[in-house]
């Protein structure tokens, strides 16, 4: 495992040079094996190694930690410097295909980044990113990746004192739209090219043969935006806070704070206990995707055209497109959903029937759509029924739907796969989430997050012994709120 950090040759003002702070005790609570291994780490390593190196406790060969600065708009008003304030990049790993990965350490102490804050992370949002993040990837949904979560042997403060833990990290980047807002504000062009070229060369060199890289930049970064939130929709996730210092300029979902699985269908859903006004709502998503590009499209302007009023009208063409291509990609993944193509105006009229009953109904998003699919397959309507109030509309859509795919002469095989791959059975569900993470920092019982892992690793797979990790919460279950955890 040979670390090196291209990142470090960017000029001073990029980061601050810093190592991780070291923990008291540091123990493996889980170690992703099978990442590992993609990222080349010797399997022979013992936990012990592996601990002293996933806490901070011991620099590795070849790393060069910092501390990256970036700035953003939390909530539509700008910050000028945020940065890491409890992370640590140690570098980058190259696997043996050649692909290069961000090793991050969160919760490896204060940085001059860190604001009033102890640089540390609790275990409970160690056990969530970590759950979760890994969960998005089974599900097929470009997401940063966790390697390794360690105990500290600490406890950190925070409303009660909480055993402390670090996460290990694994992005493609860590560049964010913020980093661009970053030397944007300071009207550092010079710096913002830096970071501009260095985007293009490390995430995107096939850029380099354009006629305009810059514009190009936009587009693409524009595009990753759209596959990401289109797929995000599709499985009802809500990231909670879609800041600019969260957007990953290779389109991952990166952050993972209070986001959550909406359980009833309703556009307007909110989890995030920051999110007071609802502006990063579920169906505000794709909105706030835009408003985050137009914020980088601004950062970008003064390498685009050295004239203002041409760079301005360049830039605007693709902000423009952007809700036309976001709307054509969530159809796209929404009429995958009930087993047709979104080319055509009847399927997009049946997503949006349906959605409308769901949320008249309260239905369960993940399950409804889930069942239908069994419905098809089995010609059982029961468990689809249960998930709502009104059979009489669900029959008569359910009847149009029928027609439909029959007239189409649709392989039903076909379709029944398709859903079966678009439809997950098996979400990270707030309540179990709750339940994992209880078990942890009360019990130390890391056995319940380890069961939900396993399940989670085949998402779209029908577990009939796991039914019960399936199911939406119990009245006494909800979770209404869900919280940063810095």
């Amino acid at each position: 495992m040979l670390f090196d950090n291209s990142y470090q040759n960017l000029p001073q003002e990029f980061f601050e040079r810093i190592n991780p702070v070291p923990v008291k005790d540091p123990k493996i609570i889980i170690f992703n094996t099978d990442l590992g291994k993609t990222l080349g780490i010797d399997p022979k390593m013992s936990e012990k190694e592996l601990a002293k190196i996933f806490s901070g406790n011991e620099v590795p060969e070849g790393s060069s930690p910092i501390a990256l600065a970036y700035a953003g708009h939390q909530f539509g008003q700008f910050v000028h410097q945020l940065g890491d304030g409890r992370a640590i990049l140690l570098g980058e790993l190259s696997t043996p295909d050649q692909e290069r990965y961000d090793i991050q350490l969160k919760g490896s102490g204060q940085t001059k980044f860190s604001r009033q804050g102890d640089g540390r992370a609790p275990i409970g949002p160690i056990i969530r990113e970590y759950v979760i993040s890994e969960s998005m990837n089974a599900m097929g949904i470009p997401s940063t990746r966790s390697l390794a979560a360690i105990s500290s042997g600490e406890q950190v403060f925070r409303e009660t004192l909480l055993p402390g833990g670090v996460l290990t990290r694994i992005a493609k980047s860590h560049i964010r739209v913020g980093t661009f807002e970053y030397f944007a504000a300071q009207k550092n062009t010079d710096h913002l090219k830096t970071l501009a070229d260095y985007t293009i060369n490390r995430h995107f060199p096939a850029l380099k043969e354009a006629n305009d890289p810059y514009i190009s930049l936009l587009q693409t970064v524009s595009d990753l935006q759209i596959e990401l939130i289109s797929k995000w929709m599709g499985i009802g996730f809500i990231h909670g806070v879609m800041n600019t210092d969260n957007t990953s300029i290779v389109g991952e979902t990166i952050d993972y704070g209070p986001c959550a699985f909406m359980d009833e269908y309703n556009p307007g859903t909110v989890f995030s206990s920051i999110d007071t006004h609802g502006r990063y709502a579920f169906g505000n998503q794709p909105l706030i995707a835009q408003w985050n590009m137009a914020c980088f499209a601004n950062t970008l302007l003064p390498l685009i055209d050295e004239n203002s009023e041409k760079a301005v009208t360049k830039a605007q063409e693709v902000i423009n497109d952007f809700p036309k291509k976001m709307n054509e990609a969530v159809m796209g993944v929404m009429c995958k959903k009930i087993g047709l193509d979104s080319s055509e105006k009847n399927s997009q009229e049946l997503v949006k029937n349906f959605l409308n009953i769901m949320l008249d109904n309260k239905s369960d998003y993940t399950l409804s759509f889930r069942y239908l699919g069994e419905s098809l397959k089995s010609k059982n309507e029961d468990l689809l029924k249960a998930q709502f109030q009104e059979h009489d509309r669900l029959s008569d859509w359910l009847l149009k739907w029928t027609k439909t795919l029959k007239s189409k002469n649709l392989n039903k095989k076909d379709v029944v796969n398709m859903m079966d791959k678009t439809n997950p059975f098996f979400i990270p569900r707030n309540h179990l989430l709750e339940k994992i993470i209880d078990a942890a920092t009360k019990h130390n019982d890391f056995s319940q997050m380890k069961t939900l892992l396993k399940v989670f690793s085949n998402p779209y797979k029908e577990q009939p012994e796991n039914e019960a990790y399936s199911k939406p919460p119990k009245p006494n279950e909800i979770v209404k709120q869900t919280f940063c955890g810095t």
